[in-house]
């Protein structure tokens, strides 16, 4: 045999443990060379790993486990001959007669005796911890419910299956209930989010856009765009490009917090919130205030399917100066966005909704959207929160000329 040790390799700086998430091929399995054998979670980001040689995979860690890098986690016999595979079709009709033999001797087997009941112990009737919580929450005494535990003990499933005796209120519906470990990432993200609500003075202002001026544009260019660069026309490039002009006029935005430094950057990295199937990443579009229309929707578009794919790396979601979230798409209307530490500043968008408002004394129907920015309060003041959310708010209700520079088919390189 040639047994090929196949170590963790590192995900990226500082990480120096991962999890494993999910084996995708099974222990004794033929594996291609580079074909993705299982996902490790980081606490960044969920990646593939791959396959270093073609062979018979020998697992050595366990889904759940977390292992270090560098830690032997499986090992591939790369001497092993590929297994025909054109012959396993054919196995699967006798294993539908062998069910239905299985079948026919249950049911004609005699029902088994009940297990006779344990002898009374001093654990007889006492409800687990979260028994008794479930109890005390139904309003149910323990001596009330039959322990099918060790010993007689009351375990959170009897507590759930009980039903209340004539005079307590009763309970209709599944009361079932499920736990899963949370995964590394999950859990880092948990944990960052209670140190930012901790350890930052974060406070948040709002207003609203006036969305006509940006429906309008699109409406206008959005074919011709789509034809001429292969990406839609969206209003995630509007909002980057006002985001970026904004950090210019309000630098202090456009900042952090490191020790008794602030550090301001004179470039804007915009970290981008896009939802995957492992839940919400922040991917980096680069210096951002460089990018044309065509390039932000580029970049938002290219680190959108690597999400969606799980191919994003930990470098392309580290690093951002700024962040900006859309709420918008799964309906929400307003919100308080949490900051990416050690960012200062994260700006939020919500859905569009006609609603009546006043212009030039008439009350008119236009697509309004709230916008929300949290800050950090002990590097941004008032004025710095309030006067970026207005310059935002300019950027989008006058795009062409604010934006665009007067002229909209350049901007839009058509």
């Amino acid at each position: 045999m040639d047994m090929l040790e196949m170590k963790v390799p590192s995900p990226g700086e500082s990480i120096t443990e991962v999890e494993i998430a999910t084996w995708l091929v099974k222990d004794g399995d033929y594996v291609e060379k580079d074909q993705a054998i299982a996902e490790v979670d980081s606490d960044k980001a969920t990646l593939e790993l791959p396959a270093e040689e073609a062979g018979i995979i020998y697992l050595k860690a366990e889904e759940g486990d977390v292992v270090e890098v560098g830690q032997v986690v499986c090992h591939i016999d790369t001497a092993a001959a590929k297994p025909e595979g054109a012959a396993a079709p054919a196995a699967e009709a006798p294993k539908a007669e062998v069910k239905e033999e299985v079948k026919e001797e249950v049911k004609a087997a005699p029902a088994p005796a009940a297990p006779a009941a344990p002898a009374p112990t001093y654990a007889t009737g006492t409800p687990s911890p979260a028994a008794k919580k479930v109890l005390d929450e139904k309003g149910i005494s323990a001596a009330q419910v039959a322990g099918t535990g060790r010993d007689g003990r009351i375990t959170k499933e009897d507590a759930v299956r009980h039903t209340p005796a004539m005079g307590q209120a009763p309970v209709s519906g599944s009361r079932a209930s499920s736990e899963k470990k949370l995964s590394s990432l999950r859990r880092k993200i948990a944990e960052r989010l209670v140190s930012v609500k901790n350890e930052t003075a974060m406070l948040t202002t709002f207003n609203e856009v006036d969305m006509s001026a940006i429906f309008a544009l699109r409406n206008e260019y959005k074919d011709e765009f789509k034809a001429k660069h292969g990406v839609g026309l969206g209003f995630m490039s509007f909002f980057t490009k006002a985001v970026t002009r904004a950090l210019e006029l309000f630098p202090d935005v456009n900042s952090m917090i490191d020790g008794d430094y602030q550090v301001k950057f004179d470039y804007s990295d915009i970290s981008v919130a896009v939802s995957g199937p492992k839940g919400l990443m922040v991917p980096v579009v680069r210096n951002a205030e460089n990018l044309t229309f065509r390039g932000v929707e580029q970049s938002i578009k290219d680190l959108a399917i690597k999400v969606r794919d799980g191919k994003i790396t930990v470098d392309e979601m580290t690093g951002g100066t700024f962040t900006i979230t859309n709420g918008g798409v799964f309906g929400s209307m307003m919100s308080t966005p949490i900051i990416n530490p050690p960012q200062s500043g994260i700006l939020g968008m919500h859905n569009i909704v006609e609603r009546p408002i006043a212009k030039n004394g008439q009350v008119v129907i236009a697509p309004m959207m709230y916008i929300a920015l949290s800050y950090d309060h002990r590097i941004i003041d008032g004025r710095e929160s309030v006067g970026f959310l207005v310059a935002v708010k300019e950027g989008i209700e006058d795009p062409l000329n604010v934006l665009m520079g007067g002229d909209a088919r350049k901007a839009l390189e058509l």
